[in-house]
């Protein structure tokens, strides 16, 4: 393309001055008027020049459009998906920063979409009970823009340490506020969900897990399925987290939890490569057990 420069009027002026306005740099009222490429229009883009890591310069050549276009969109502007050459701009890479911080590791927030955004995505839109595409249509981005409380200004949490355990009096604390259903899908899952229950009420007296067999209640907080089993490709999407898969189970939940929009809500864990007639033990149980009270107990807290 030919170089957008200093004298210059018009729509193209324009269109750069639109671009770095929404982006908070300042150009004088009077050259946006009147589409003039004057000199607050230069100064801003030899300061965007010099954000990007661009050649010093006050000329928009094709580098620099590329790179001014690319800032310029918003999460929700563009459907993303896995493609090649891979969707690149500011708002993968805010839809990156949101799922780091949600709990959903995409690697450094670089604003290329590549696999591991995808891959961090599909987990995203299983978790809030998404059919998981790995495809950021208008849902995800509505489910994204819900949890905004959640993730924005936050920093993006790249690498995710072990999950930590719960103090005994906070366990406590969540376990008599919250009044949680929990149930299992199979003989291994209703082992689980018995010794979660177990847990709970040895860790208080006021504890407000029930266990349910067939039916959950409709009178609780919070409804927890446990499944050794992943759901049928023909059922209905649903809350999902794959523990297997997860490593930062308490984040998980919270984000499920926080994009639920109806009462009681509605959470399933899969036990899918964790467990296997035959290899699993009491032992394993107890285990995982003491895992998902520490996380459901660390998500509610707050």
């Amino acid at each position: 393309m030919e170089p957008i420069s200093q004298g210059m009027q018009g729509p193209a002026v324009e269109d750069v001055q639109t671009r770095l306005s929404s982006l908070g740099y300042m150009i004088d009222a009077a050259e946006m008027t009147a589409k003039e490429f004057g000199a607050t229009t230069a100064a801003a883009v030899r300061a965007f020049r010099a954000q990007q890591g661009l050649d010093a310069g006050e000329d928009v050549d094709g580098t620099c459009w590329s790179a001014l276009v690319d800032e310029s969109y918003k999460l929700g502007d563009r459907t993303l998906y896995l493609r090649l050459p891979n969707f690149h701009g500011a708002d993968v890479r805010a839809l990156q920063r949101a799922l780091n911080t949600l709990g959903f590791a995409c690697g450094v927030d670089d604003g290329y979409f590549g696999p591991h955004t995808e891959a961090a995505l599909q987990q995203f839109q299983e978790n809030v009970g998404l059919f998981a595409d790995g495809m950021a249509f208008q849902d995800t981005f509505n489910y994204v823009n819900r949890l905004h409380h959640v993730w924005e200004g936050k920093p993006s949490v790249i690498d995710v340490e072990a999950e930590a355990r719960m103090g005994f009096a906070r366990a406590a604390s969540v376990l008599e506020s919250w009044s949680i259903a929990i149930g299992g899908e199979d003989a291994i899952a209703r082992n689980v969900a018995s010794r979660v229950w177990n847990i709970a009420t040895a860790t208080t007296d006021g504890s407000g897990i029930v266990l349910y067999d067939d039916v959950a209640p409709e009178d609780v907080d919070l409804t927890v399925e446990i499944a050794s089993d992943a759901l049928p490709d023909d059922a209905e999407p649903r809350a999902t987290i794959t523990l297997a898969e997860c490593n930062n189970l308490s984040l998980r939940i919270k984000t499920a939890v926080a994009a639920a929009a109806t009462r009681p809500i509605k959470l399933r864990i899969e036990l899918t490569g964790i467990t296997g007639y035959g290899t699993f033990t009491s032992s394993d149980a107890q285990t995982l057990a003491v895992r998902l009270l520490d996380g459901l107990c660390d998500a509610l807290s707050d």
